[in-house]
């Protein structure tokens, strides 16, 4: 890939959005066909969201139906996302082959048999294999459908259409613990199975709704398609000018001559994913490795600050926290599950209004005080076990309710949006998927060695490390990414190219004391 040309003192103090034709975009309503696409693709998170949300609960009938242990839940629980591995390197690559659109049909074939397979497991081991089927495709949908809405959307409300994936994992989740609730009742070896194969109904709709969207209109030009790109920016636009102005982008970003405007062009580089590796990993410019750091950074903060124990182990903390009775377990676990859709809901409002930087940097210091707190609460239960302490209680109940609330006001959807719009579009999909398989590894082993690590530094001591390593994340957050808030996807290799990271942290600074000189300015960095 070429390297970016240096940035003229007119490029740092462009406005943030570049023309006036996008300009306008921020006084207009989301394009409703647009707006119906990213809902679609979106509709593949909640059956993840739905897996993860269920298996709290489902766990503990489990465990008492099929007799294992705390090793053998660890592992039903956390293997999910290192299954999801294998999806998730797939999903780059088959994207790039088949298109966006066919592989979100793929993975709600993959995530219907996945749900039919633990919904009918007999035992330990066919449960295991279920959940293995179904971790391909977790991985599957959390790659494709962030990338598929951001390249489908107009930069104007890209951020409010990309958060949908991390909607409907909420909603999924919340689901899932519902579905707990609701099927508590049934005989033993009945209620589980029913919780899980119940994730079967929701990707039959998505694999037959998803025929009638349209394809990328990226990876269409990616693949000389120009007449049928032109036609879904016509719809997925609000003015003919826009559409124009994004297929200009996009060939220039392809590298398709401008005059060119046949119904099929050739391509310098027909794109099937060939040399992406080289260029990500191996030889990247300067403003690619920025961007690969970025991404990898803001997944692998999103993944170990304690959200997967949360999720997965709320009835097991609020158990902790002093509460026995299962019925208020799950239903404790289900305000949960509120909680978390309606801050998500918030955070759609305010990514392309506020920005993503401001959202990020304050989601992360709640969820700081709020693992510092529940660390707290928990503490105090477990070192006075013959006492009732209804306000350690309280408090941890509150704690877990402001986790969530911080975590999906920011850092949740937060990096989904970041991490799809920051690569160039050749790198996109293979980029997307590597942020994704670190967020797989960290929170496969956050999951996989939760209880293993409260056991042995106490559950208190473990929310106490989930804050440091958050605290950590937010240093990194404030320190390297820059604002993307009304950039078109394909400014963002210029963006990073001319972000100085070693000055980044003294940037407002100088720029506020050198009256105009050539500085990085606010609007590029905050």
């Amino acid at each position: 890939m070429a390297e970016p040309k240096a940035p003229t003192k007119e490029a740092y103090e462009a406005p943030e959005i570049p023309s006036p034709a996008f300009k306008s975009l921020e006084k207009r309503r989301t394009n409703k066909y647009a707006l119906c696409c990213a809902t679609l693709a979106s509709m593949s998170s909640v059956l993840l969201g739905y897996d993860y949300g269920v298996m709290s609960g489902a766990v503990l009938f489990i465990k008492d139906d099929l007799h294992i242990n705390d090793t053998q839940v660890e592992i039903l629980v956390g293997t999910l996302s290192f299954y999801s591995l294998l999806g998730s390197a797939a999903a780059g690559r088959t994207s790039d082959w088949l298109g966006r659109r066919n592989t979100i049909v793929i993975a709600a074939v993959i995530l219907f048999i996945g749900a039919l397979m633990m919904g009918f497991a007999v035992n330990y081991a066919f449960l295991m294999a279920g959940r293995f089927v179904a971790g391909i495709g977790v991985g599957y949908a959390l790659m494709i459908a962030p990338v598929y809405t951001a390249e489908l959307s107009p930069a104007s409300c890209r951020g409010f259409l990309t958060s949908f994936p991390e909607i409907f994992i909420n909603v999924g989740i919340l689901l899932g613990y519902v579905s707990d609730y609701a099927f508590r009742r049934l005989p033993l070896h009945l209620g589980w199975r029913f919780m899980l194969g119940l994730g079967a109904i929701p990707s039959v709709f998505l694999g037959i709704s998803v025929l009638a969207m349209p394809e990328s209109p990226r990876w269409l030009v990616m693949q000389g398609r120009l007449g049928d790109a032109k036609r879904v920016l016509d719809k997925t636009s609000n003015s003919k000018e826009e559409a124009e102005l994004r297929l200009a982008d996009i060939k220039e970003a392809a590298r398709i001559p401008e005059e060119c405007n046949d119904e099929i062009v050739p391509v310098p580089e027909k794109s099937h994913g060939e040399g992406v590796w080289r260029e990500l990993l191996l030889d990247p410019t300067p403003s690619v490795r920025r961007v690969l750091i970025a991404g990898v950074g803001i997944h692998f903060f999103q993944a170990v600050s304690g959200n997967g124990a949360v999720v997965l182990y709320s009835p097991r903390i609020f158990e902790k926290a002093g509460i026995t009775s299962k019925n208020k377990l799950l239903g404790a676990t289900v305000a949960v599950g509120f909680v978390k859709t309606i801050f998500i809901l918030v955070a759609t409002m305010f990514l392309d209004k506020v920005g993503r930087r401001p959202l990020l940097l304050s989601s992360v210091a709640g969820v700081v005080l709020s693992l510092v707190g529940l660390g707290f609460g928990l503490t105090m239960v477990d070192t006075h076990p013959e006492e009732k302490m209804l306000w350690a209680t309280a408090l941890c109940i509150a704690m877990v309710l402001s986790f969530v609330a911080f975590f999906s006001i920011g850092l949740g959807p937060v990096t989904w949006v970041y991490s799809s719009e920051i690569f160039p579009l050749k790198l996109r999909a293979q980029g997307t998927s590597i942020g994704v398989a670190l967020n797989l590894v960290s929170g496969g082993v956050i999951q996989m060695t939760f209880i293993t690590l409260y056991k042995a530094i106490s559950i208190g001591g473990a929310f106490f490390l989930f804050a440091g390593i958050a605290s950590l994340g937010w240093v990194f957050f404030y320190a390297f990414l820059p604002e993307t808030r009304g950039k078109t996807l394909e400014e963002m290799e210029v963006l990073f190219g001319k972000f100085n990271w070693r000055e980044s942290i003294h940037s407002k600074q100088a720029t506020a004391t050198t009256n105009g000189d050539v500085q990085l300015g606010a609007k590029d960095y905050a």
